[in-house]
């Protein structure tokens, strides 16, 4: 990688300040998750299968991509939530390799609850997430 310029003082406080506000944002994440009695990683499965793009499930291959994990913690993720009641697993007709996961009414539920509580949370650090303009 090719950097054109060094970074200045300001360059550094806005990547600071960017790095603050999303952890912040990740800790008030996992206390709320705990909160409703799930770990921060069941919330992301969640939400990660209820914001799949046009369907109402996702693959565990795409579940493993979006949480940027490994596709054997997803699947012992994926049998957590299924003990849990969140979630439930079925073969795709099209694709018998392909495991398809689904929402169950609780963890429709549970979503529902945090992604409010999230969506509130981030409108109050409406601002604090702008990407730094960094000159490369």
């Amino acid at each position: 990688m090719n950097h054109s310029r060094t970074l200045d003082k300001p360059d550094f406080e806005q990547l600071s300040e960017f790095r603050y506000q999303m952890r912040r944002f990740e800790r008030f994440s996992e206390r709320a998750a705990q909160d409703e009695g799930i770990t921060p990683l069941q919330y992301l499965l969640l939400l990660h299968i209820k914001g799949y793009p046009r369907r109402n499930w996702a693959t565990v291959g795409e579940l493993a991509e979006r949480m940027q994990s490994h596709h054997h913690g997803v699947v012992a993720l994926v049998t957590r939530c299924e003990a849990a009641g969140l979630v439930r697993r079925a073969q795709s007709a099209e694709d018998r390799r392909q495991v398809q996961v689904f929402l169950e009414a609780r963890g429709e539920q549970v979503l529902a609850r945090l992604a409010a509580l999230h969506r509130a949370e981030l409108k109050s650090l409406e601002g604090a997430f702008r990407v730094p303009q960094i000159d490369l």
